[in-house]
């Protein structure tokens, strides 16, 4: 008979890691039944019966976010055989808050002490057996990141199965008294095994609990929750959590031994003050951002981008293509191979040097700690404009991809800001997007990285005014969820976890070049190389011509409609955004272009403000159709995600008017320092427009 174990702990204390090493390769991945929370399960490793659940990391059972809900439906109504508590050692008082709730459900319950080789640097000792019996439950001592007490914890799990159950803390008289009492009000109501549960949490108010309660006994529970509150001086969730803390220091001046330890100010800390600091943190970001996209377009990767162009065009085509007419191959087949799969797919390709290269950097910072710190400074700004920053931890995760960006949006509590984020996470370029900005940065602005900066900062300008402007909606109205984020301390990147992130990462934008924009270049190859009757014809009388002149109109006030092949290019990228680049490959290759040669053929078509326009359309408009799957998931109907891929499209035909208008208007096709002027008016502008208090940042400190 299969037995459930659930995995539970704080975001942070090591659980990822430790459900890898609990199940390996045996992993299997979806989601909750009627939520859009991801759901990871595997077998415990060499016990084929044991099935391990992966829950949401959480800080607290009480159900304010779809995560917390999940966790604690799971353990009451699945009733699984044991439970897995991953606790951080080295931030114990504020792990166990969690570990007295689940305790409290009865279940029986083994504690992962993770992270314990960090607790014995800091000289801290913890005495295990006294935790051990404090709390009533196994306590394994683990490093889940080095494989520490893996086999012990196994055992343990496994002993667990059809134990006794967990009976939880026993907290001060006055507060075991009005535990009686509301247990007696409840005692028929609820399951026997769980009625010192649902005593607590009713004596905490909590609502969803107390829809569990019959109608008829609401009224003595209020009385008893009344008169708790008037004695203790306090309201009741708050009596609640000091009790917990209270027995929680308790067990802590028992167990742990800090010795001669001073908390002293740890270099985290002072690294901290200056990139969290109010005045310096945006502006710190913006450098790191640039100096990110000249490393990666500028120079390291823009080199390596170069020399792999040059090769395609220069030897790879012109060589298939020799050995293709030696082999006496059909016209329309060297044109297949040649000017549509090699071209089109090798235009793509030819980017890889610059994508490693920023897959590299952006890995390395995310390793290290720093794009936590960036979610936390960019806090105070998002709740200014009704979101969060909860709202650009998917901001950060989109730049990888839109579709984990847009699924990264479920830990948001708020319904309102979670559907704003989920519409608005794609106006961040991701990975897709990177060739065409380095398209146009190296055909129009000399391969400046201010290029891939702006891009960005449009980005970020539009979600923070869809933040104002979809909340006039009266379905997406609402208060911002609070933030609470742990700040893990910096560290050196682990090389081995930056390669493999790295690869992964690179593998994925060649898998995509191998499939879908392959399939995408023999498709534009076959309509421009065809008429309508099926003939042979130069790609200006082709069907994908006729298409592209019935479509380029829409786009001459964004000053890149006079030609039909950029129409075209925006209307496959809706497939797949690096069908953009493929698609200008295979309709600019019949000169024997590719590489550089494409970033001559874009720049003598466009103006500065005309691909720019043409750039800025393309980031911010509908994204690719998973990215759109994925909306529609997390939206719930495809009436919904039907009006907010329409309100995208409507946002970057706006914005690509402006920008062009304004640029050609009083700038003609001048430097491009005309690109900080534009960004810098719009965002004064609209920021003006919607603040309540514009200069009100002067006054008020940084939220935390």
């Amino acid at each position: 008979m299969t037995a459930q174990i659930a995995l539970i702990g704080n975001p942070n204390s090591g659980k990822t890691t430790m459900f890898n090493k609990l199940t390996g390769s045996s992993q299997r991945v979806g989601n909750w039944p009627g939520v859009t929370v991801e759901r990871k399960e595997g077998r415990l490793k060499n016990n084929e019966d044991i099935v391990v659940v992966d829950l949401p990391g959480i800080y607290s059972m009480s159900p304010y976010s779809p995560e917390e809900i999940v966790s604690r439906d799971f353990l009451l109504n699945s009733k699984p055989d044991a439970v897995v508590n991953i606790v951080d050692a080295s931030n114990l008082e504020r792990n166990l808050y969690l570990t007295t709730q689940i305790i409290e459900i009865g279940i029986p319950t083994v504690i992962a002490l993770n992270m314990m080789d960090v607790v014995s640097k800091k000289g801290v000792k913890i005495d295990v057996g006294r935790l051990s019996k404090a709390l009533g439950c196994i306590i394994i001592e683990t490093s889940a990141l080095k494989g520490d007490g893996i086999e012990e914890l196994t055992e343990a799990i496994v002993s667990l199965i059809g134990a006794e159950e967990s009976s939880g803390l026993i907290y001060s008289e006055v507060l075991e008294g009005y535990i009686s009492r509301m247990e007696e009000t409840i005692q028929g109501k609820v399951p026997e095994e769980l009625i010192r549960w649902y005593a607590l949490k009713l004596l905490e108010r909590d609502e969803k609990v107390k829809s569990d309660i019959g109608q008829d006994t609401w009224y003595r529970i209020e009385a008893i929750v009344s008169s708790m509150e008037e004695r203790l001086d306090n309201d009741a969730d708050g009596i609640i959590a000091e009790e917990r803390y209270s027995r929680i220091e308790k067990i802590m001046s028992d167990a742990v031994d800090r010795g001669n330890v001073k908390i002293e100010e740890v270099p985290s800390d002072k690294i901290d003050r200056i990139v969290t600091s109010r005045w310096l943190g945006i502006p710190i970001f913006i450098m790191i951002m640039f100096a990110i996209y000249f490393v990666a377009i500028e120079t390291v990767g823009g080199w390596g981008t170069n020399m792999l162009n040059e090769y395609i065009s220069d030897t790879l085509m012109p060589a298939a293509k020799e050995w293709l007419v030696n082999a006496e191959v059909a016209d329309w087949m060297v044109g297949l191979i040649v000017n549509g799969i090699i071209a089109g797919v090798g235009a793509v390709i030819g980017f890889l040097p610059q994508m490693i290269v920023l897959f590299l950097v952006l890995v390395l910072l995310e390793e290290c700690g720093y794009m936590s710190r960036v979610a936390f400074i960019m806090d105070h700004i998002f709740r200014r404009f009704g979101l969060s920053g909860k709202s650009f931890i998917s901001v950060l995760v989109g730049m990888g991809c839109g579709v984990p960006g847009i699924m990264a949006s479920r830990s948001i509590e708020g319904k309102a800001e979670r559907r704003i984020t989920a519409m608005t996470v794609t106006f961040i370029p991701c990975s897709a997007k990177l060739p065409v900005i380095a398209l146009i940065a190296g055909a129009l602005f000399g391969q400046s990285a201010f290029v891939a900066v702006s891009v960005y900062a449009f980005g970020i300008i539009s979600i923070l005014t869809s933040g104002i402007i979809l909340k006039k909606w009266k379905s997406l109205s609402g208060t911002p969820s609070p933030f609470i984020m742990e700040l893990p301390p910096y560290h050196v990147p682990h090389a081995l976890s930056v390669v493999r992130s790295t690869a992964e990462r690179a593998w994925s934008f060649v898998r995509m070049a191998g499939t879908i924009v392959l399939l995408a270049c023999v498709t534009v190859w076959f309509l421009s190389s065809f008429d309508w009757g099926l003939s042979m014809v130069d790609a200006g009388d082709s069907m994908l011509a006729d298409m592209g002149n019935v479509l380029r109109w829409i786009f001459v006030p964004l000053g890149f409609g006079d030609d039909w092949q950029f129409a075209t290019a925006t209307l496959t990228g809706l497939v797949s955004k690096e069908n953009i680049i493929g698609t200008m490959g295979v309709l600019f290759s019949s000169g024997g272009t590719g590489g550089e040669g494409l970033w001559d053929v874009v720049g003598s078509m466009l103006t500065q403000a005309g691909g720019y326009s043409f750039l800025l359309f393309n980031m911010m408009c509908a994204p690719c159709f998973a990215a759109i799957g994925a909306m529609r998931a997390e939206l719930g109907s495809w009436k919904d995600t039907g009006k907010a891929v329409l309100y995208q499209c409507a946002l970057a035909y706006t914005l690509s008017l402006v920008v062009y208008q304004f640029t050609t208007i009083f700038f003609g096709n001048g430097p491009e320092w005309w690109l900080v002027l534009a960004i810098a008016a719009l965002a004064v502008s609209i920021y003006l427009i919607v603040a309540k208090e514009p200069f009100g940042f002067l006054r008020r400190g940084h939220d935390a």
